[in-house]
């Protein structure tokens, strides 16, 4: 007779581990009340096509706390994929991921565009203008974003231009820039790509901290562009920008910070980002709001142009 804990590894290890991130957390939630150990939680994610690696599914693995899912919701999923409880308990062979070989890319910012960035004054300008036709707040002068009066683009294009400093989310190092172009009267410059991240530079677990660490105390809203989350700043700020739906999926929840209002892009890639940061924030007993636009294919900055 299957004991409770090889009955949950059961479970378990009859679904797939390939599924949607936000279904992931979900699983290891509950395999974790369930009682199940960190060697389970690896070995079953190793089995997924796409596995991030034994350190992500570790680390994740840690951030699950108690919370409002239980042990039932494994057992729910595995019956609805067709598990029983004569299922044969079974442990994966563990998959051993050939070892990538290292990209040429930077973990910290090229000092050089660290020195530009610094050079940069608060944004004024042009730079206020495109904030405001956008129904954005201009944030502060000790925050991440600058203006730039004549920024040079790749291509030759060289015009006005918002700079904004990528930092690591966990550390504060600066890692990239993130810079945008805009016409002196506070239009979206007609230049591909009118926004840009430097090359040969990191983006995973990057955050443009709009407002500064010192403003964050016990509440957040994030956002993954910085129009969008300098829109939801109108009703809740601080906030930052978490530059794509990875980096919003990821987001760890902060020392200090009780409360979090993600302002999610009304798609699919946005609404399942959004889902996987709120399961993993709630797990740890924070408050968590999501907002989105009602119309598909909106962010919050789209929905506020709109009706204004």
């Amino acid at each position: 007779m299957l004991t409770e804990i090889d009955r949950a590894r059961s479970a378990l290890f009859h679904l797939d581990a390939g599924c949607e991130r936000s279904e992931w957390v979900r699983i290891g939630m509950a395999a974790k009340a369930a009682g199940l150990d960190v060697d389970d939680w690896v070995t079953w994610c190793a089995s997924g096509g796409n596995f991030g690696g034994e350190r992500e599914a570790t680390t994740v693995w840690r951030s699950f706390g108690s919370g409002s899912i239980g042990a039932g919701t494994l057992f729910r999923a595995a019956h609805d994929a067709g598990w029983t409880d004569t299922s044969p308990a079974r442990r994966l062979v563990p998959v051993r991921v050939a070892p990538q070989p290292e990209r040429d890319i930077r973990t910290t910012i090229d000092p050089r565009w660290l020195s530009y960035w610094h050079g940069l004054g608060p944004v004024s300008d042009a730079g206020a203008a495109y904030l405001e036709n956008r129904q954005c707040i201009v944030p502060p002068a000790d925050g991440a974003l600058r203006f730039d009066p004549n920024g040079r683009h790749p291509n030759g294009f060289a015009g006005p231009c918002l700079a904004a400093l990528v930092t690591d989310i966990v550390s504060g190092a600066p890692i990239s820039l993130h810079r945008t172009w805009i016409n002196a009267n506070g239009t979206k410059a007609a230049v591909e790509p009118p926004r840009m991240l430097l090359g040969g530079h990191r983006k995973a677990g990057g955050v443009i901290r709009l407002w500064p660490d010192d403003a964050v105390t016990h509440g957040l809203a994030v956002a993954e562009g910085i129009e969008t989350a300098l829109s939801i700043a109108q009703v809740f700020r601080p906030a930052w920008a978490l530059i794509d739906a990875g980096n919003l999926a990821k987001f760890p929840t902060l020392p200090g910070v009780d409360s979090l209002l993600i302002a999610a892009d009304h798609d699919n890639a946005g609404q399942r980002a959004a889902e996987s940061c709120a399961i993993a924030w709630a797990s740890e007993d924070r408050e968590v709001r999501i907002a989105m636009s009602p119309t598909a294919g909106q962010d919050a900055n789209d929905y506020l142009r709109e009706a204004a």
